[in-house]
């Protein structure tokens, strides 16, 4: 009995480390997207918005109940991110995007916006907010219930992100993962 109980305590703390590593650390991402020479091969926008184009202005409720409204950040370059909880590249990327978010100084001018596509989830704000708590994400998440917005930006895979530079228009647009690297490259790369 007792080493019943002592292998169940060893497994549970196995498991316990695994995720805590997993979750704490970002692993490399295996993606297309590695470096900014390799988004700018990527063709922007196919269907609807064009580069330099205005971004399509949205009003969306985060998680934390606060208003986002793309407009009022105009003057900052924004990278916008649509994601969903089942997607396995978003989960490899959030926490690069943590990690990147975590290191933002107000001076940087930047804000990251990653936008749930909450319709797609089966259990749907339970279902983020768990998500958000183990990955212990700290940045806006709004909620994007009946897709909207989603479909306005013409996302057909996710994740997909859209680099907004200072005058409100679309520099870029990635379809895939991305890690803290390019992040920082395309960041640098925009007005």
């Amino acid at each position: 009995m007792i080493g019943s109980i002592l292998s169940l305590l060893v497994i549970g703390t196995l498991v316990f480390l695994m995720v805590k590593n997993t979750v704490e650390k970002p692993e490399p991402i295996e993606s297309p997207v590695t470096s900014l020479s390799q988004a700018n091969e990527l063709e922007v926008a196919e269907e609807g918005l064009e580069q330099y184009s205005p971004a399509p202005d949205f009003t969306l409720e985060t998680l934390a109940g606060e208003t986002v409204t793309l407009s009022e950040l105009k003057g900052k370059k924004v990278i916008l991110n649509f994601w969903a909880t089942w997607c396995p590249p978003c989960k490899a990327e959030m926490p690069h995007m943590e990690s990147f978010y975590s290191k933002l100084t107000d001076e940087d001018q930047v804000e990251l916006i990653a936008v749930n596509v909450t319709e797609s989830e089966k259990l749907g704000i339970s279902e983020v907010e768990n998500f958000v708590k183990s990955y212990k994400l700290s940045f806006p998440i709004p909620l994007d219930k009946t897709a909207e917005v989603t479909r306005m930006y013409g996302v057909f895979s996710m994740p997909t992100t859209f680099m907004i530079d200072t005058k409100g228009r679309i520099a870029q647009k990635v379809i895939g993962p991305l890690d803290e690297k390019t992040l920082n490259e395309l960041v640098d790369f925009m007005d």
